[in-house]
């Protein structure tokens, strides 16, 4: 069972729970019975089970689902100006919140 390529959710050698995470072949604590995952120390005696491969999740699509740092750059761009000047219309003449703009409805 100690081959280093063994990485991911395998079935409980120890038969305790559904999955039990390895790590370079070997058992850790961290298991998984259906969706809920928590901590149970491999226990002393050896395994009774040979672990299998459990399929991953299909969560990602490779890659389609995740953000670049970039992208931001890529649509509509922060204008500074613009949003000093809706502040400014914000604040009335003497620096207080002009609030009957507020109470009209006005979007700012």
């Amino acid at each position: 069972m100690n081959h280093q390529s063994e990485e991911g959710w395998y079935t409980d050698p120890y038969a305790r729970h559904e999955a039990r995470w390895l790590s370079e072949g070997v058992p850790t604590k961290l298991v998984r019975d259906g969706k809920v995952e928590s901590y149970d120390e491999p226990p002393a005696e050896p395994p009774t089970l040979t672990p299998v491969r459990l399929e991953a999740e299909p969560t990602s699509q490779n890659g389609q689902d995740l953000l670049r740092a970039d992208s931001a750059e890529q649509g509509d761009t922060y204008n500074s100006s613009a949003a000093t000047m809706g502040a400014m219309d914000a604040v009335g003449q003497d620096g207080a919140p002009n609030f009957e703009r507020l109470q009209d409805g006005e979007d700012y």
